[in-house]
């Protein structure tokens, strides 16, 4: 078996190696700043294939690459919160997904595009929700990660500035937040199972590019403590700013 026989028929052989390699940059922001990769991927990777192929791949492959750190995410995470925000996801999730599943692909990177650009001024901003804790605004800020999940995977910046925010333990904002992930994972799998945006050819391809981005991920880890995290940081925010440039449908003349 070659490794064209994993390739959906959409995909050249050309484009799985472009998908590779955004995979390897977004994994390595991921390893080493914890934010950053679907950011990084979603805007660039859409400009190669279809917008629900690449949500689903990235998907899939991150959804792995976490399973190992939700044990110790349950063990040390404010459950009763983190159920809170869950719920929110649980509603916001299908609503991405949905609309993912019925615009047009171009509709979509617009949309992604937007989105992404959005997202980096929020976290340019510095932004952590301060206030008093109320339901209400968990479950809002649950639901609006949840969609930007469905939609495209970029659920991150909303759901971090929120629990960052809080007077609580850091540790535990860290395993709230990765519970938080695991749940909206969880529910944009089955999400997107269902409406057939996973499929065959969406795991096949995450079997190519699933390694290099777990490649990604360990080289950005093995970074942390060796390079300074403002400058790489920067350069993450560069990363993401020029992944939205190029992820313009307006200008596939110049990718392609």
């Amino acid at each position: 078996m070659s490794l064209t026989d994993f390739l959906p028929k959409d995909v050249s052989f050309t484009i799985a190696m472009a998908l590779c390699a955004v995979a390897f940059v977004s994994g390595t922001a991921r390893g080493f700043s914890g934010f950053g990769s679907a950011l990084i991927f979603m805007p660039l990777a859409s400009s190669f294939a279809a917008p629900r192929l690449v949500a689903a791949l990235l998907l899939v492959i991150d959804f792995v690459a976490a399973l190992p750190l939700l044990p110790d995410a349950w063990r040390k995470a404010d459950r009763k919160a983190t159920a809170v925000i869950v719920l929110g996801a649980l509603i916001g999730v299908p609503i991405g997904t949905y609309f993912l599943s019925v615009l047009e692909p171009v509709t979509t990177r617009w949309i992604i595009s937007s989105f992404v650009a959005a997202l980096l001024l929020l976290l340019l901003s510095g932004w952590r929700y301060r206030g008093e804790d109320h339901a209400w605004l968990s479950v809002g800020i649950g639901g609006l990660s949840g969609f930007c999940s469905g939609l495209a995977q970029t659920g991150g910046p909303p759901i971090v500035g929120y629990w960052l925010g809080r007077p609580i333990a850091s540790i535990v904002a860290r395993a709230n937040i990765l519970l938080f992930f695991g749940a909206s994972d969880f529910f944009s799998m089955v999400s997107y199972a269902t409406t057939g945006l996973i499929s065959r050819e969406s795991l096949m391809l995450s079997l190519i590019v699933g390694p290099v981005y777990a490649i990604g991920v360990a080289f950005g880890a093995s970074l942390f403590g060796r390079a300074s995290e403002k400058v790489f940081r920067g350069i993450c925010y560069v990363l993401i700013a020029m992944a939205v440039v190029f992820g313009l449908p307006a200008l596939d003349g110049i990718l392609r």
